[in-house]
């Protein structure tokens, strides 16, 4: 591979680094959210009718005057309260619609608060999810209850890992309906419905779930969702092995019958799988017990600007005496890897592939595995990634050995390079033509120094999705004023690079990009030196690109993840020192600095052609 063809590696490598800095700096606005409304919708194909989510405290269409109903700020509510929760449930339909992350702050700053995940109805931007039966055979809609429907406590105070609830209401026709939820000691309710027939007439009628999100905007905003291009925010299901992911402005644009009141793409679940609604770090699932054949569906309601995920399972006949119930489960919480891959080990199948791992997750799986036990045994993430970079390069070394000897002996042939260039001039077929003498006379491989760029690449962009979608590197300390991984690098000249107990520039701002931190700084310096030991383009206007390259790169990456920036300094470091040790070996010895100086005259001679 001659240097042309290099280049064209390393600025295809540039122009996927330019497009990540640009949609980091510039992310789409967030419009403002719109009001909630009542609705009741239907999935089209559907051999039974849910009723939609939505409920502001009014009688609505799935309820009857005859159904005692409260405004939802009114309704009683049920205190949940667990190790790493903590909200309330409304008796009003009994929706789960307030919860808090306990272990989850929304920031670094002292006294911020606990992050919120879900929110009742009537907030700016209800979050919830809803439980019931839909009507079949003998079963009117005033028969069971509705969105708005007010249950009562039958047992238990308040819920918490050691006390379950159990909710009851009572269709004054022979049915009594219960809920009883209780809740595990990280982030899975598990729901048990069940009907009691005490009339004289068979019933049919089918159980599901309904998780709800509403004033969403057209493409997709809410406030708390990042729109990146590189992470998954929306619909995320799983359906017999089969992953669905389903972009928020893309469930906007499900076909929809102009009769109909609700567009909706619906999955038929034979076994296995499970369906919700995820952000970055955050994550709401409907779980039928395994094994279960159900109906998954997400939904839209473009009126009144509500997305749903519902399950429905099959109609269960009622005999009258006789009592059914079906069990399922809800995930409400963080997408910690632990805790996901647990639920997967008791039974939910592929919930792992709920993290956001990517095109390469062949690359991201492994490397998250890898950085998860490091850290583990260290218990600081930054010096782990460190020590992450060090088992890459260590598996890497067998290639770059063979890249480092061929960059050597590149270097010796330095000189009879430019005396090629000089005899062709403006020939470029002559000096190629000689070139490709030169390397066969003295038995060196260009193309050797290619293989570990090229592997380098897919390895960065999978590290760059580690660092960026899993919650493990959210808020990451790692020492001084590095006390979140996952943001840019807070110091800057403006607070002496953190020695001074004030911020520095907000990342978004301009003067983030002019005023960088001392990471950028010593990224550029790492790359600057790496650069002198590589042979220098024969070009002169080549070789005046790569020796601002470095410069470009430090401006440039100022913005990402400063856990990012510390792999790639740890990278580079690496790089060098092996890279200096190995030519050192061959016989070749590099002056680094030496190299300043020619490098400085050709790009002097550059300027004055």
């Amino acid at each position: 591979m001659d240097d042309q063809n290099k280049n064209l590696i390393l600025a295809t490598a540039l122009s996927f680094l330019v497009i990540l800095v640009w949609f980091v700096l510039f992310p789409p606005p967030e419009p403002t959210p719109t009001p909630n409304e009542t609705e009741i919708a239907t999935v089209e194909g559907n051999e039974v009718q849910t009723p939609s989510a939505a409920g502001t405290g009014t009688v609505g269409e799935a309820t009857t005057a005859t159904e005692e109903t409260l405004p939802d700020e009114q309704a009683p509510r049920v205190e949940i309260d667990t190790p790493r929760l903590k909200g309330s449930l409304s008796l009003s339909g009994g929706r789960i619609d307030e919860l808090f992350l306990k272990d989850y702050k929304v920031s670094i700053d002292d006294g911020a608060p606990i992050v919120e995940l879900l929110y009742p109805v009537g907030s700016e931007s209800a979050y919830y999810a809803l439980y019931g039966w839909a009507p079949g055979a003998g079963v009117g809609g005033a028969d069971v209850p509705g969105p708005n429907t007010l249950w009562t406590v039958e047992e238990g105070e308040a819920l918490s890992v050691d006390t379950p609830i159990t909710l009851r209401w009572d269709n004054e026709n022979g049915l009594t309906f219960r809920r009883v939820i209780s809740v595990d000691e990280d982030y899975m309710f598990t729901v048990t419905q069940s009907v009691e027939n005490n009339s004289a007439t068979e019933v049919g009628m089918a159980p599901y779930g309904i998780l709800a999100r509403h004033g969403i905007g057209e493409d997709g905003d809410l406030p708390g969702l990042k729109n990146f291009f590189i992470l998954h925010e929306g619909v995320i299901g799983m359906a017999d092995g089969t992953l669905t992911e389903i972009d928020y402005g893309d469930v906007r644009d499900f076909d929809i019958d102009p009769n109909e009141r609700a567009q909706a793409e619906v999955f038929q679940i034979k076994e296995d799988g499970w369906i919700g609604f995820t952000d970055h770090f955050w994550m709401t699932t409907l779980i039928p017990e395994p094994g279960t054949a159900f109906k998954a569906a997400a939904k839209f309601d473009p009126r009144r600007n509500i997305y749903q995920t519902e399950t429905v399972l099959p109609t269960l006949t009622v005999a009258p005496g006789a009592t059914e119930e079906v069990t399922t489960q809800l995930f409400a919480g963080a997408k910690e890897w632990q805790t996901i891959r647990e639920y997967q080990a008791q039974g939910v199948y592929k919930f792992i592939d709920s993290i956001d791992w990517g095109w390469f997750f062949f690359l991201t799986k492994p490397i998250f595995w890898l950085l998860h036990n490091i850290n583990v045994l260290i218990g600081n993430m930054g010096w782990s990634i460190i020590g992450l970079t060090l088992i890459i390069k260590a598996i890497l070394f067998p290639l770059a050995f063979k890249s480092y000897v061929s960059m050597a002996k590149m270097k010796e042939l330095q000189p009879q390079m430019e005396a090629l260039k000089e005899a062709a001039g403006d020939d470029r077929q002559k000096m190629q033509q000689g070139m490709m003498e030169l390397y066969k006379k003295e038995k060196v491989n260009p193309a050797a120094g290619c293989l570990p760029i090229l592997l380098q690449i897919p390895i960065f962009f999978s590290l760059y999705k580690v660092i960026f979608v899993t919650i493990e590197l959210r808020q990451a300390p790692w020492f001084g004023p590095f006390q979140d991984l996952s943001a840019p690098d807070p110091t800057s000249i403006m607070n002496f690079f953190g020695l001074l107990p004030w911020a520095g520039p907000q990342p978004e701002s301009l003067m983030a990009l002019i005023f960088i931190g001392i990471l950028p700084l010593l990224l550029g310096i790492s790359m600057w030196l790496q650069q002198k030991l590589n042979p220098a383009p024969t070009d002169a206007t080549q070789a005046m690109i790569f020796a601002w390259m470095p410069w470009v790169f430090m401006f440039m990456l100022g913005g990402f993840a400063s856990g990012l920036v510390v792999y790639w300094i740890a990278n580079n470091t690496i790089t060098f020192t092996q890279q200096y040790l190995i030519m050192r070996s061959q016989g070749y010895k590099p002056d680094v600095f030496g190299n300043i100086k020619s490098s400085f005259k050709r790009s002097s001679k550059a300027d004055d052609k």
